[in-house]
């Protein structure tokens, strides 16, 4: 490519590794077409993410900006697993002091296109203000990103007509096509109860609408295969272009979280132990924080299965605890593993044959790139509306 074809492209997702790796996917993907990149996060998470291919190193340049102190967030906490649920709030308050370094990173380099997240409602003004060009990436399905809203204004203003549980049970009025897409009556109180503006100062439905209404170009993890009829709608209600990059799945040996090699060998040497398509594999995210009642429910099932299981908890609350006597009466047959663990590799080992899931789009992606059967469990402020397009 030559030299004045070659474009700088700017990515700055939100604080959760649900978001920052597949950006750094499409990062890949898009230096390995010839361009430059400028990979923006703070310095913690810079040092999280998976290494770089040595072939893209010099093309993709890791940029950490310092996350403002803000009250009420713990040091050191700069994504979203660093945090229990309730404290998320604050991170996207100390996200958006974030404006005046960006604008300043930006100023200086130049980039010719920035790609951002749901997050930064702020920043499509900052981008229009210099002269960038703005894309909002968005990490979820067409089908999901439609349910929540039918236009930018709607988000922007709250003109959802839907005020009530039942309202979601059924596919929106603007889906014109044949949907499944629509919580349960459960799913849909859990959405609402999570609705209102938190402690950042605005709401998410608020941030998504601002990105939507700024940007120039929506991107969307996903495939005409998949969603056709929910891509062209979402053209249709947003009027801008909408362009599927692909579903973006990670390599099996990326690691990402801090994690290293080390934490991968007592799991696999259990693993190795088990017979081909026994396992089950029970993990909710990096964001979820189970009740106890909720972790006493599962692991009574688990229990009473009579089957293998890996499951991958991590708990915000420390008094949270297993019942009693569960793990001696399951072992040998199941772990409960309480540090970071590679979903990818676990996920791409031969002795799992189910994925037990809160339905993350990117969880939904692992498994369909590795053929793994799966099912969810809706917890708390998680419906699982991405399992609703298939």
């Amino acid at each position: 490519m030559d030299e004045q074809d070659e474009l700088h492209v700017a990515m700055f997702p939100w604080l959760a590794f649900g978001h920052m790796i597949p950006y750094l996917e499409l990062a890949k993907q898009i230096a390995q077409r010839g361009h430059k990149i400028s990979f923006i996060s703070t310095p913690r998470n810079i040092q999280r993410l998976p290494p770089i291919p040595p072939n893209l190193t010099s093309r993709i340049k890791l940029v950490s900006l310092a996350l403002p102190h803000v009250e009420n967030l713990p040091d050191n906490a700069e994504a979203t697993t660093d945090l229990p649920y309730d404290k998320i709030p604050y991170l996207k308050k100390a996200f958006d002091r974030l404006q005046d370094s960006l604008f300043h990173f930006l100023q200086s380099s130049s980039p010719d296109w920035i790609i951002f997240d749901f997050a930064p409602y702020w920043l499509p003004e900052i981008a229009a203000k210099l002269g960038i060009s703005g894309v909002f990436f968005s990490i979820l399905s067409a089908w999901t990103t439609t349910f929540f809203g039918p236009s930018y204004s709607a988000r922007l203003n709250g003109d959802d007509a839907r005020t009530e549980p039942q309202h979601f049970t059924v596919p929106p009025k603007w889906v014109t096509f044949p949907s499944k897409v629509a919580f349960r009556i459960h799913e849909a109180k859990r959405f609402l109860d999570h609705r209102e503006v938190n402690s950042s100062g605005v709401t998410d439905g608020f941030r998504a609408g601002s990105v939507l209404a700024g940007c120039d170009v929506v991107a969307i993890r996903s495939c005409l295969e998949l969603e056709a009829d929910f891509l062209r709608l979402m053209e249709d209600l947003h009027g801008k272009p909408v362009i599927p990059v692909g579903l973006l799945p990670p390599s099996a040996h990326q690691f990402s979280e801090g994690g290293v090699d080390g934490e991968w060998v007592p799991i696999s040497e259990w693993l190795d132990k088990q017979a081909q398509g026994s396992v089950v594999y029970i993990a909710f995210g990096s964001e979820l924080t189970m009740s106890e009642n909720e972790i006493t429910e599962l692991a009574l099932g688990v229990e009473l299965s009579g089957l293998p299981f890996f499951w991958a908890l991590r708990n915000g609350d420390d008094s949270v605890r297993l019942p009693d006597g569960f793990e001696e009466r399951v072992k040998g047959r199941g772990v409960v593993w309480t540090s970071w663990a590679p979903q990818p590799r676990i996920m791409a080992h031969e002795s799992v044959g189910f994925f037990l899931t809160h339905c993350g789009y990117s969880s939904v992606i692992e498994a369909l790139s590795f053929g793994t059967c799966f099912d969810h469990v809706t917890l708390r402020h998680r419906p699982g509306i991405n399992c609703k397009g298939f």
